[in-house]
């Protein structure tokens, strides 16, 4: 779009004020996500969300887009997405604690997988949540 005298400074300065106001727009949660596996059974699953009380240093990398419902919740969309959100914790990085008892003859196992609690730059559009953990 040009201005009255054939110029596009206009069209590049509200370009510039749109894509500054999404970077601004979008908010920082800290996220954390542990489950437990007993004997090759899910016996403990939580997940922990809180928005960030200060300013988280890094930039965002691996995006997850989620579908939002219309909500401002973002533990929600998470809860309504399960099978994205773990593949995607997955590909993150999580520890791992293993542990294997014999007594009687009779094996047990125990794995717990654990995301530390990351923060993450999410942004909310009416129908996708955003997700990126920054680093």
């Amino acid at each position: 779009m040009r201005s009255r005298n054939g110029n596009y400074s206009f069209t590049r300065t509200v370009l510039i004020f749109l894509l500054s106001s999404l970077a601004l727009d979008a908010k920082e949660y800290l996220i954390s996500y542990r489950y437990v596996v007993k004997d090759a059974t899910l016996y403990n699953e939580s997940l922990s969300v809180s928005s960030s009380m200060t300013k988280c240093v890094g930039k965002p990398t691996k995006s997850l887009n989620l579908i939002s419902y219309g909500d401002d919740d973002l533990k929600q969309s998470i809860l309504k997405n399960p099978e994205l959100f773990v593949d995607y914790v997955h590909k993150l990085g999580l520890q791992i604690e293993s542990k294997d008892i014999t007594k009687n003859f009779v094996n047990s196992s125990t794995t717990i997988l654990t995301l530390k609690t990351t923060c993450f730059k999410v942004d909310f559009n009416e129908n996708l949540v955003s997700i990126a953990p920054l680093n």
